[in-house]
């Protein structure tokens, strides 16, 4: 290998692969300063702020084969210390000051909508336009202030600030567009000089100028939604490389577990395709994933969990699928597989099971008290809390321990509550 370098040089780079593609393949592991596309060869030359996020992307990337757009690209340190070529200024990643700010939301605990991201930039002055849009690097939003000055002074007082307390954190950059296209006035773009706009047709994407980033399921997530959602890494004992899709569950509570709670706890992730619970061994159950990297992560944080009085041994199977039958039960095609949207953000709260659940979709006038007597017949209630977010109630809830947490997940996410199907995931706030 070369000698380490803060410039990466990037090979099989075809001609469907945009200077954007690569950004966002590189996005998570730090600033990027420097890009070169050299078309004539089907290469690039990217280089970081410095030596160190080059190392963690190689690292990174020796253990997940990076793709773009279905193809596979090679990376390597340049032999080049320091990009000296003609420079093309970087999306989002100039210091120049201007009056559009690209923002990222870091560990986005909470839904950001286009209202609340006003509330907290239009202080600072006349916000004209904001466009709010998932990517590979996470959730981000541009913001076009009147005039300059504005979102210099936002960006001075807000860079590295949380939106709520503990969470959403700011990361501002100024962006190099001249002017931000708005299509529609909904929850995610907003032209605050032209409020006759329509809302969004249904079904099609609000600002195609700035896409969506979405992971196809079945399909393994590209690399680079990984690569944002654990911040640039993998978890400690995570590789990366497992292809296995099939999980052997072990030690159940046979009366107590079924298909459907499986399902609810396996769910947090990845995509479900059919789960088998074994008749001649009612302790054992085969959980197919979506792929090998979900099946990984659930091999991970589910060894040794406990549920219904039981720690659960997660291994991988020997057997590559499960074959389809009267004997297991297909959730390849259910709605409740959180994995078909969004799945950088759904990589992101990947975690062990907790204390503490999330409940989200609950009815308008829900109550602190009917929170807690849906759940409380699977433990000890330490707090609770219902609050409202974006115009939607949403609630905690600590258990006295991690056991009680999952047995409440499990037996009630997907479940009826004053008429709306709520969901529940394990939440990583330590306290309420």
């Amino acid at each position: 290998m070369a000698e380490s370098s803060k410039v990466i040089h990037v090979r099989n780079v075809g001609h469907e692969i945009s200077e954007n593609d690569l950004l966002q393949l590189f996005q998570p592991f730090g600033v990027i300063t420097k890009l070169v596309m050299l078309r004539a060869k089907n290469q690039a030359l990217l280089q970081m702020q410095d030596v160190s996020s080059a190392i963690t992307a190689l690292q990174f990337f020796t253990n997940v084969q990076p793709t773009i757009r279905g193809r596979n690209v090679y990376v390597q340190f340049s032999s080049h210390q320091e990009l000296t070529t003609i420079e093309q200024n970087i999306h989002g990643r100039e210091d120049e000051p201007n009056r559009i700010l690209l923002v990222t939301i870091h560990h986005m605990l909470y839904p950001i909508t286009v209202d609340v991201l006003h509330q907290v930039f239009s202080p600072y002055g006349f916000v004209e336009k904001l466009v709010t849009f998932q990517k590979s690097a996470g959730f981000q939003a541009l913001i076009q202030y009147q005039v300059q000055q504005c979102a210099a002074s936002a960006r001075t007082a807000l860079q590295g600030r949380n939106i709520y307390d503990g969470c959403c954190q700011l990361d501002i950059q100024f962006s190099n567009l001249e002017e931000l296209q708005v299509n529609y006035n909904n929850d995610r773009s907003r032209d605050y000089t032209n409020p006759n706009l329509p809302a969004e047709q249904k079904g099609r994407s609000s600002q195609p100028g700035y896409g969506d980033v979405g992971v196809a399921y079945p399909q393994m997530a590209n690399t680079a939604a990984i690569a944002a959602a654990f911040g640039g890494g993998l978890p400690q004992g995570i590789t990366g490389t497992n292809d296995r899709c099939t999980v052997l569950v072990s030690n159940l509570n046979a009366d107590s577990i079924d298909e459907d709670k499986l399902f609810n706890l396996f769910s947090l992730y990845g995509n479900i395709v059919r789960i088998k619970l074994l008749r001649n061994k009612p302790d054992h159950a085969l959980v197919q994933m979506g792929d090998g990297f979900q099946a990984e992560l659930a091999v991970h944080f589910l060894k040794g969990a406990v549920l219904f009085g039981k720690r659960l041994e997660v291994n991988f199977s020997k057997h590559p699928n499960i074959t389809p039958g009267t004997d297991s039960h297909d959730y390849v095609n259910s709605n409740l597989n959180r994995f078909n949207r969004n799945a950088a953000k759904n990589y992101r709260y990947c975690c062990s099971p907790t204390k503490m659940i999330h409940l989200s979709t609950l009815p308008q006038d829900v109550t602190e008290e009917e929170v807690v007597n849906h759940v409380q017949e699977h433990g000890a209630i330490v707090n609770t809390k219902v609050f409202e977010m974006n115009g939607k109630k949403q609630a905690l809830v600590q258990f006295e321990n991690e056991e009680e947490a999952a047995e409440a997940l499990v037996c009630k996410h997907a479940t009826s509550l004053g008429g709306s199907i709520i969901r529940i995931s394990f939440s990583q706030l330590q306290t309420i």
